[in-house]
């Protein structure tokens, strides 16, 4: 059964108090509908690819017709006869090629999309989930993990690191610096040259500075709660992110997303 209530913890990581779990922590954990989630953010960022309608075709190549002992492929004009134009020739055109008009968008229904968020957050409370993400939690003093509004006003990246720690976050931003290495292949010469694990999400209500601090930290995210996606709650889609919660931020869960309520 779902947790009802949750520690608030200060930035010295003690307890200052406790505070009700809204409804959508008790949203069921859907995998299915986070994917098909997921998967359409991802595919919003696709680049549409062509081809030159007249790529391969500009040549005067013919095809001699048949009677003559060989191929009908088209040819070039002159004794040699070096075939052309036609798909498998050199230069040719291509068989299939891709068209700039393909549908490469996905779309999905406003209630499965906000489904999809609910059944995320609610993974963030499963140590389960989370720890077989790959997080490293044995530090970590209670999930969901919240912590005071002070946290939202840090300036100094310093400082966040210090908070960090205290709440037992740190051996997981550790494991994310440790996973850090230059990937294989092409995709070093395609903005990609680093490859490194996710690490915790931050979820604020209001950004006065936490954002700018943080963003330096590996694997880290800083996102305002009304900004959530089930692509940050759920990278690769597979649930149960390590999230740290500011307390006004999980007061407005509810009114942002729904009660969460899901019947089987």
């Amino acid at each position: 059964m779902a947790k009802l209530k949750a520690k608030i913890f200060d930035l010295q990581g003690k307890v200052e108090g406790t505070i009700r779990l809204p409804k959508i922590f008790q949203t069921p954990v859907r995998t299915d509908v986070i994917k098909r989630a997921v998967l359409a953010i991802q595919s919003h960022r696709f680049q549409p690819q062509g081809r030159n309608p007249m790529a391969g075709k500009r040549t005067t190549a013919e095809s001699r017709g048949v009677g003559l002992g060989i191929a009908r492929i088209p040819r070039i004009k002159g004794g040699a006869g070096r075939g052309a134009l036609a798909p498998g020739t050199v230069g040719g055109r291509a068989a299939h090629p891709p068209v700039s008009e393909k549908k490469i968008r996905k779309k999905i229904p406003k209630k499965e999309r906000l489904l999809a968020i609910r059944s995320a957050i609610a993974a963030t409370a499963d140590k389960n989930l989370v720890a077989k993400r790959g997080h490293v939690i044995d530090e970590v003093p209670d999930l969901p993990l919240i912590v005071t509004d002070e946290f939202q006003r840090l300036k100094k990246s310093r400082e966040v690191l210090e908070v960090l720690l205290q709440l037992g976050v740190m051996p997981d931003i550790l494991r994310v610096k440790d996973s850090r290495k230059v990937r294989a292949g092409k995709g070093k010469r395609r903005g990609r040259r680093i490859k490194q694990a996710v690490g915790p999400l931050i979820v604020v209500n209001e950004n006065e500075g936490v954002a700018e601090a943080a963003r330096n930290l590996p694997g880290v995210d800083v996102v305002k709660v009304q900004n959530l996606n089930a692509e940050l709650l759920a990278p690769g889609t597979h649930p149960g992110r390590l999230t740290i919660w500011t307390s006004s931020s999980i007061q407005r869960l509810n009114e942002l997303f729904g009660a969460g309520e899901v019947k089987d």
